[in-house]
């Protein structure tokens, strides 16, 4: 590429402007839209892509469309920068403030302004310099939130039945690692595979991490008991993913613990300080997430044999203390000597107490006895019959009382239901009329012609017969087929005609 400075362009779809001191009449007149486009066009033609070295200056990140507006400076001049927001989700080394960076992109201006811009599509770090500052920036930044902190790493289980190893799938790495895990101890081991090196990578490593920690233990793919982040070693520029930011907050945020093997032993990055440990090599990654089975077995062999060996010496001890102790005991003869002698006395004064004893409840059964005669328990028998008797006399009165109390009440309910029953009414000269179903009947409405009805008085029943409408002359008949084959209580007197009546039976209604 040649020196943009030594590039000499004249602008292109404008006339040569006169100079000042030539007669002004002929010279063309341009729009600011179309100088503003030749001098676009100037510009681009004249400087295509360029490689710019800068300080970053007034970035803030990223605007809400996406875009990113900055500046790149030197000591003596400054010139306006713009990232699409395509370019930058590509970018692998993201912008910072006073970062100096190697800028990749054309010229061009903004109309809207009057100013020129490089629209960056390609960026760097501006050498291993500024990288190590950055590195070493970030560092600062994370070492001050307690990312680093020794409280907060967490113990490696001692034999995990699951590892999980997050590396590339192809190369050398893998093939260690599996290697050794056989050599030491054959493990269940998970493989998320992740790009390593390159655009991409870091966020691959992050999600890769996150991933592991999201399996609920007891699925269907085993919960690993501890991660390793591996990857073999490279240059600063090779191994810069591990220093993004988002692959040390998923690390830090990792509930599994975590052994970062990231480069050689010389090499490091912010992973390895987050990590809760951190392998010189993914080989010794493998050695430090599971024991070494023939060491487990000598250590079991050697364990065992120091076992018997205190189970010996504990029996042999306590046989020891044991024999001594009885050494110490007094005989069993001596033991019970004295006891005995007291039994024998006990069992002398027992014979002579038992007839004392005796011979004082007789006295007193002799001196009770005398007290005892007939006359004082007939007399108390007396008593108590009188009482019974005086007794027996008030309950058979109150008996007498109770009863007819009750049978006056009886009575008084009697008289009351009588005088409230429909057998009075009748009594008083009423008749209750019932249909052929033995319901009353209260209305002569709903009687038809040749119903069939039954008349109650206060001394037996008629059967009569229903003839004509409601409200006509003639009234309910007796029914002549019904007659003494009804009711057996019933009467079958056929009524005298009512007053008036011409030898046919009135109506009742």
């Amino acid at each position: 590429m040649s020196d943009p400075l030594s590039t000499s362009v004249p602008p292109t779809g404008l006339a040569a402007v006169p100079s000042a001191g030539k007669a002004q009449g002929n010279a063309p007149e341009f729009s600011v839209s179309e100088l503003s486009g030749a001098i676009k066009r100037a510009l681009e033609d004249g400087f295509g892509y360029v490689r710019l070295k800068g300080e970053i200056s007034g970035y803030r990140g990223p605007h809400s469309s996406g875009h990113c507006y900055f500046a790149l400076k030197d000591d003596k001049a400054k010139i306006d920068a713009v990232i699409w927001k395509g370019v930058f989700g590509r970018l692998r080394f993201k912008p910072e403030e006073g970062m100096e960076v190697i800028a990749q992109g054309k010229i061009t201006t903004f109309p809207g302004k009057s100013n020129y811009q490089i629209v960056i599509e390609a960026l760097e770090p501006a050498g291993a310099g500024a990288l190590m500052a950055l590195l070493e920036e970030r560092k600062r930044k994370f070492a001050a939130e307690g990312l680093f902190d020794d409280a907060r790493k967490k113990p490696r289980p001692f034999l995990p039945k699951s590892v999980g190893i997050i590396t590339s799938p192809t190369g050398a790495v893998i093939r260690d690692m599996l290697a050794g895990f056989n050599e030491r101890f054959p493990a269940h081991v998970i493989l998320w595979p992740v790009r390593v090196q390159g655009e991409g990578s870091a966020a691959e490593v992050a999600a890769a991490i996150r991933g592991f920690n999201a399996i609920e233990p007891g699925g269907r793919i085993p919960r690993p008991d501890v991660l390793i982040v591996a990857r073999g070693g490279g240059s600063l520029e090779d191994l810069w993913g591990f220093n993004e930011e988002i692959v040390v907050r998923a690390a830090a945020e990792s509930r599994i613990p975590l052994i970062s093997a990231v480069g050689h032993e010389t090499d490091w990055t912010l992973i390895d300080l987050v990590a809760d440990a951190r392998a010189p090599t993914p080989t010794k990654a493998a050695e430090w997430a599971v024991p070494k089975y023939s060491d487990l077995v000598d250590q079991l062999e050697m364990l065992g044999t120091r076992q018997r060996g205190s189970v010996r010496r504990f029996l042999a001890e306590t046989r020891t203390h044991l024999k001594a102790a009885a050494r110490g005991l007094p005989k069993l003869e001596n033991l019970i000597a004295f006891p005995r002698q007291r039994f024998d006395e006990a069992d002398k004064r027992l014979g002579r107490a038992l007839l004392a004893n005796t011979r004082a409840h007789g006295m007193r059964l002799a001196r009770t006895g005398s007290r005892l005669t007939p006359g004082a328990l007939l007399q108390r028998v007396g008593r108590a019959g009188e009482r019974l008797a005086s007794v027996h006399a008030r309950a058979g009165q109150a008996l007498n009382n109770r009863l007819s109390m009750r049978r006056r009440s009886l009575e008084g309910v009697g008289k009351l239901l009588h005088s409230l029953s429909y057998q009075s009414a009748l009594a008083r000269g009423f008749a209750l009329v019932r249909d052929a179903d033995g319901r009353m009947v209260r209305l002569a409405a709903p009687l038809s012609a040749g119903a069939g009805l039954s008349i109650e008085f206060s001394d037996g029943r008629v059967a009569v017969e229903v003839q004509g409408g409601p409200g006509g002359a003639s009234g309910p008949q007796p029914a002549p087929a019904q007659t003494g084959a009804a009711d057996p209580g019933v009467k079958r007197a056929r009524p005298k005609p009512p007053p008036g009546s011409r030898g046919g039976q009135g109506s009742l209604f």
